[in-house]
């Protein structure tokens, strides 16, 4: 398909690459007139400029616009009878896949949560209740619905699922390899709760006579077999409020990253308190590559803290290559209104960077039960329906548990059934 357009711009490059590339079709831009007329091929003017009889996008400002606007006016807005969004009175599907896919709505948090998180609720998707569909996907597929059938079918013929459990280790374990004024402090915080379950658990843990609860490493390396697609981000930050893993030098702790890494990928979880200090992130590259001797090119935030474009400017910086971080603690969905991976581009210098990439996920553990307060019937409904929407449109589907969720230690009993649901319900 060729573009006429008044002057190609790196925003409006980064959505048709989208749009096209990473779907495996292809395109061309062009502003010169004489040569968008004689060519033969299929063809849209992107423009206000119109060709006699051949069809017309009437863009909005945005893709040619080259710095951020924190004023801009977002509102509802309607395409060919299709929802899409509206910039400055104009309706714009095109502009609407950029806004949502680069976040622009996140570079200027009004109301972050108490961690600092811009929150799903504050998103436009969810305001217009487009948060658990692939709404981005949903536009690509109307644009060539109306504009070119022949590359709906190519598309639709080119679409796959790709399926990726994950696991973020933040306590490796509950009461083994705790030790010292840790263990100390953990009992007798048991002690005055008179929580004796776990305290006669901890004794026999750390007798070697019960199994830690936190211990899923068996059951994921099995995962990893079957799914070797299976990512594991570990902790390895020092001790603080929100970091609270085993000590990362410890040597047991040490060997267990080293076989874990030595089945599949294997990246960083940096800790709460490396997003506020660069020394403490290079501690914890410089720990995991030490660990495992390879170098490590993929990460996911603890806590999810997602800063844009602080987070991915620096996670380059330190060489990292994708990020897993896409989607939110509170609400279950698509961020970024899609599952495809997808390259960063950075509003504030306008630049798009190929080579880092960005993995949405579309559920976490904690979100149904600790936030959504989802039953396990319910939380296995949600699964259906976010399986369904990618098997529809394509995408990576990834999701988050942890290491003692995948047990069942505590409120989790029974939860399981919901990891297994999910695997079945992607085959």
């Amino acid at each position: 398909m060729l573009f006429y357009v008044d002057e190609i711009s790196v925003r409006l490059i980064y959505t048709l690459d989208f749009v096209f590339n990473e779907h495996g079709l292809a395109y061309q831009l062009t502003n010169d007139k004489p040569i968008f007329e004689s060519f033969e091929g299929t063809k849209i003017s992107y423009s206000d400029f119109e060709f006699g009889n051949t069809p017309c996008l009437n863009p909005a400002s945005l893709l040619f616009e080259e710095t951020f606007r924190e004023s801009i006016v977002v509102e509802k807005g309607s395409w060919h009878g299709v929802d899409c969004l509206k910039f400055d009175s104009v309706s714009d599907p095109l502009s609407s896949i950029f806004y949502v896919l680069t976040r622009y709505e996140e570079y200027h948090v009004k109301f972050p949560d108490e961690h600092g998180r811009f929150t799903s609720k504050e998103s436009i998707q969810s305001k217009l209740g487009w948060l658990h569909i692939q709404i981005v996907e949903h536009w690509i597929e109307a644009f060539f619905r109306i504009h070119s059938p022949k590359y709906l079918k190519q598309l639709e013929l080119g679409r796959s699922v790709q399926i990726i459990p994950s696991f973020d280790i933040d306590n490796t374990f509950a009461f083994k390899w705790k030790e010292g004024w840790r263990s100390w402090l953990s009992n007798g915080k048991d002690l005055v709760k008179n929580n004796q379950e776990r305290l006669k658990i901890r004794k026999l843990v750390q007798k070697g006579e019960l199994e830690d609860p936190f211990d899923a490493f068996e059951l994921i390396r099995s995962i990893y077999k079957n799914y070797p697609e299976t990512r594991v981000f570990w902790h390895l930050g020092n001790y603080a409020k929100y970091d609270t893993n085993i000590a990362w030098n410890d040597q047991r702790h040490q060997q267990l990253i080293l076989e874990m890494s030595s089945i599949g990928y294997l990246g960083l979880h940096p800790s709460y308190s490396s997003n506020y200090s660069d020394e403490k992130l290079n501690q914890e590259v410089v720990r995991i590559k030490t660990i495992t001797s390879k170098p490590i090119g993929e990460s996911r935030q603890h806590f999810l803290k997602l800063n844009l474009p602080k987070t991915y400017r620096r996670m380059m910086d330190q060489g990292f290559e994708k990020d897993f971080t896409m989607g939110y603690a509170d609400d279950y969905g698509f961020r970024a209104g899609t599952a495809h991976e997808h390259a960063f581009f950075d509003l504030l210098t306008n630049e798009a960077f190929p080579h880092y990439r960005i993995v949405p996920f579309a559920y976490m553990d904690g979100t149904l039960l600790e936030y959504k307060k989802l039953s396990i019937e319910k939380s296995l409904a949600v699964i259906d329906q976010l399986v369904a929407e990618v098997k529809r449109y394509g995408g990576v589907f990834c999701f988050i548990w942890h290491n003692e969720t995948i047990a069942e230690a505590g409120k989790w009993k029974g939860w399981k059934k919901v990891f297994d649901h999910t695997l079945e319900q992607l085959k």
